[in-house]
């Protein structure tokens, strides 16, 4: 059984799909529903995934797959096809930055950590950019590689993000830097994490929880500390190391 936003939801996705050949953004699907936030869509999207009528793939925060429609809601024919993606861990698809407006779409681990014959060295792939200041949509861009010793790295799988904005300045890290980061989406209050907001920002911020809301707080005084629902915020990584040129 259906809310009638839930219904009034699927049908708006099942419409577009056909009509575009793509899902709606979540800014459309807001303006269509007349909801005032970004975060009530999330709800309803979780709601339709539990219930077996969304799939939400893989490759790009916006790809959604409808699966059914409610009995009585009918459909002439099949929804139109969603490029297909690779196989990935659907609890770990981290959003990296690589500039512009452009929208979210989680990082698929395609390049595996490599440890050389002396068993020392460890190939980490930097995937973009990483917003170090006001969150920006953010675009997978795999560019290239660089190795690491593995004595400054934790355990688990890692990929490293280029620093952009000076928010978290006061915590050592600096634009330009280069951030390498622990796959996980779990994390401890203090940590510094990846964070992806509405499945659409990523930004590398120190996680504070208060009580039952997360905090993502800066190190710098010039910007404001984010207070969102737990709801909101994806847990895409642990800050382990840095790089930094001179």
């Amino acid at each position: 059984m259906l809310t009638r936003k839930q219904l009034d939801l699927l049908r708006f996705i099942d419409e577009r799909m056909r009509e575009d050949g793509v899902p709606p953004s979540f800014d459309e699907m807001k303006d269509a529903l007349d909801l005032k936030s970004k975060s009530g869509i999330h709800r309803l999207i979780t709601a339709l995934e539990e219930r077996g009528f969304l799939r939400r793939l893989p490759n790009r925060a916006r790809a959604i797959e409808v699966l059914r429609m409610p009995d009585g809601a009918g459909r002439s024919s099949a929804p139109a096809p969603v490029p297909a993606a690779p196989a990935a861990p659907r609890r770990f698809t981290p959003s990296v930055v690589e500039g512009g407006r452009s929208k979210a779409v989680p990082l698929r681990p395609s390049t595996t950590q490599m440890v050389d014959d002396s068993g020392r060295a460890v190939s980490i792939p930097v995937m973009g950019r990483i917003a170090a200041g006001t969150p920006i949509s953010a675009i997978q861009n795999q560019s290239h590689a660089i190795t690491m010793s593995p004595d400054f790295l934790a355990g688990g799988e890692h990929y490293a993000l280029e620093v952009r904005g000076d928010s978290m300045v006061e915590a050592g890290i600096l634009d330009g830097d280069l951030v390498v980061i622990r796959k996980q989406d779990t994390a401890n209050t203090g940590d510094i994490i990846v964070a992806l907001i509405d499945d659409e920002e990523a930004t590398l911020k120190r996680l504070r929880r208060r009580g039952s809301s997360i905090a993502l707080e800066a190190a710098n005084p010039a910007y404001e500390t984010r207070v969102l629902g737990p709801d909101r915020v994806q847990i895409q990584g642990r800050l382990v190391s840095l790089v930094r040129r001179y």
